[in-house]
């Protein structure tokens, strides 16, 4: 097992203060969710782990040892896949996978996941939007990386990708840990094992639907 921690992360832009003294720790074989309204710095936090957005204190540790924000994409410990694409929408799903996997290792993880088959010689541009996220996670998925940090993998995702990015993260959770951000709170509960919700620069720990509901990210019924 390995383990992320994540300790007193302080974040403001100017005089806004976006999070305060959040801390949270995730281990290989869980899945964490976050749930948070837009602006609450679900993001923002993910960024800020990933080392791509500075913050104004942050601890992260691997297995109880000091890793630095600028050391995490180098170190190759942890993954992020962001919420806005990243792929060069001309090239197609068949040539962008050794791309990512040059050397051929785990090429066939991709190739030969569930449904790649039936739009693999598409381009990355003509792809529906659950086709998209699910060849994302895919290829940040399978990458050698312990944790991964994914932002709205969900979010606007047809009915029959989000099951297969459910099945997906059932299945990489059994060897890395995953921090996940998303709005469709119902897929999110489905996968995780634990759960909080950033509100007013805090977090808030949910263990189900009612509890979005008692701190009023979800509407009563």
């Amino acid at each position: 097992m390995n383990l992320l921690e994540i300790e007193n992360v302080h974040l403001s832009y100017g005089s806004k203060m976006v999070l305060q003294n959040i801390s949270l720790d995730c281990k290989t074989g869980e899945i964490i969710g976050i749930f948070g309204r837009n602006g609450s710095g679900k993001s923002s936090l993910l960024k800020t782990i990933y080392g791509v957005q500075k913050a104004q204190s942050i601890t992260l540790r691997y297995n109880s040892e000091i890793l630095l924000p600028q050391s995490v994409i180098p170190q190759q410990k942890i993954a992020y896949l962001p919420q806005h694409s990243f792929l060069p929408k001309r090239k197609k799903v068949r040539d962008m996978i050794p791309l990512v996997y040059p050397d051929g290792k785990d090429q066939d993880l991709i190739f030969y996941a569930p449904g790649v088959h039936g739009f693999e010689n598409r381009r990355i541009g003509e792809l529906s939007l659950g086709q998209l996220r699910y060849f994302e996670l895919l290829l940040i998925g399978h990458l050698n990386h312990d944790f991964l940090l994914l932002d709205e993998p969900f979010s606007m995702v047809e009915p029959l990708y989000k099951e297969a990015i459910k099945n997906t993260l059932l299945h990489l959770k059994e060897s890395k840990g995953i921090v996940l951000t998303d709005h469709y709170y119902e897929d999110v509960l489905a996968v995780s094992d634990r759960n909080f919700l950033i509100k007013d620069h805090n977090k808030i720990v949910i263990t189900d639907k009612n509890d979005l509901i008692r701190h009023a990210y979800l509407n009563a019924p």
